[in-house]
């Protein structure tokens, strides 16, 4: 793969264009700096409400059953996603009809109509979503770790809000929030795998400017770590427990985000990893355990996660902070270092045939970092991630974690 080269449009979105060989595909993205963490506090759910509302048509196709037929017709998947840091929309196709999906994708998203009957519409289908949310243990848990982790700020706000939120926002409040978020300073578009379709300079400064110039946002700085433990009380046999540990790695530093890829899948990211090995393999404490890391513009978070009989839960967190500890004191071991190192470069080389994952990772990069990463980028910093600096990542974590658990226990088991 070549170096994804670069182009800056009057609006100052940066356009990067990955060459993928091999491939009849080609993913179109959109992305900004524009999650949860960009909400204030009365808009919390905005940010997840707005990328729903786009869907609802744009000028050329002023229907949501425009956008769908268009996209059926050229053979397209058209879908979006928020996070606490962005949103993202993409279009994937077959190379071939490039022109027809980037039109698609950048009127719909780029002259969106906000129609207030379909507002309204769509409310209640997010009220649902947060209703479906709110009946799985799992999501709770998911939401009550990022309170802990982060407390009243943004970042610890969940990324669906509430009904409440929901049934408040106006169309006025939704065109005020993309006014002020969807900065092209702080956005990113890639186009990644067979290019040997997509339009020229012209035609893409054409169809991307179709988002307005927005000064860049800002956004609180990610706070300091408290070590807060919530605790949803049910009367159930199961358990759901998440430990997060905030790391002092640099997250503009891409061979320290390599390195702390690298722990957690030595930890928890594989059958081989530690907390497979000992607190399911050898104890039998949970059927579903594996660590994630969370990197954020200004910040990092390492978190555990577990599914287990409520009976195991307090000696499996026991057991969890007892491997943790011992990681970060007498540092991995150099074999286990290497085969996970191997193998989290292994499932990044297999993950890079998907065209969707490249322009995800690249916009990533662009829009948390201000780098430019193409897939070679990302694989050699994890071939090049050493033992010591994996040992690193272990000693900079937190010596406490934030704890959420749902199930039926007391912040006082977590003690």
């Amino acid at each position: 793969m070549t170096a994804p080269d670069h182009l800056i449009l009057p609006n100052g979105l940066g356009v990067r264009r990955i060459p993928i060989e091999g491939t009849r595909a080609l993913t179109a993205l959109v992305a900004f700096a524009a999650g949860t963490r960009s909400e204030r506090a009365h808009e919390n759910g905005i940010a997840h409400f707005l990328e729903h509302l786009v869907f609802k048509g744009g000028e050329a196709y002023p229907t949501p059953r425009a956008i769908n037929a268009t996209g059926e017709r050229i053979g397209a998947r058209v879908d979006a996603w928020t996070s606490q840091d962005m949103v993202v929309f993409r279009v994937r196709s077959r190379a071939e009809v490039a022109p027809e999906a980037i039109d698609l994708l950048t009127d719909f998203v780029g002259r969106p109509r906000f129609d207030a009957e379909e507002l309204d519409r769509e409310r209640g289908v997010v009220i649902q979503e947060i209703a479906r949310s709110h009946d799985r243990p799992q999501d709770r848990a998911d939401d009550l770790i990022e309170r802990a982790t982060f407390g009243e700020h943004p970042l610890g706000r969940p990324i669906l809000g509430t009904e409440e939120r929901l049934r408040a926002f106006e169309r006025e409040d939704v065109i005020a929030f993309r006014g002020r978020t969807w900065s092209g300073e702080r956005g990113c578009v890639v186009l990644a795998g067979n290019l040997s379709h997509v339009p020229g300079d012209d035609d893409l400064t054409e169809a991307f400017g179709r988002f307005p110039e927005v000064g860049p946002p800002s956004y609180e700085p990610a706070p300091e770590q408290e070590a807060r433990v919530l605790v949803e009380q049910t009367d159930s046999s199961q358990s759901h427990l998440r430990l997060a540990y905030r790391s002092s790695i640099e997250p503009e530093d891409r061979s320290a985000r390599a390195a702390i890829t690298v722990f957690r899948t030595l930890l928890g990211g594989s059958q081989g990893s530690v907390l497979f090995d000992e607190i399911r393999e050898q104890r039998g404490l949970a059927y579903s355990i594996f660590a994630e890391e969370h990197v954020l513009a200004d910040g990092a978070v390492l978190q555990v996660s577990a599914g287990l009989e409520s009976r195991k839960c307090v000696e499996a967190y026991e057991r969890i902070r007892s491997l943790v500890a011992r990681l970060a004191a007498d540092g991995p071991d150099a074999e286990h270092v290497e085969r996970a190192r191997s193998y989290a470069a292994g499932r990044r080389v297999l993950a890079f045939e998907n065209t969707n994952l490249v322009a995800e990772h690249a916009a990533e990069a662009a829009i948390l970092f201000a780098q430019r990463e193409g897939p070679d980028d990302a694989i050699a910093a994890l071939d090049g991630v050493t033992h010591e600096r994996v040992a690193d990542v272990a000693r900079g974590l937190s010596a406490e974690p934030a704890v959420a658990c749902v199930g039926p226990h007391t912040a006082a088991d977590f003690g």
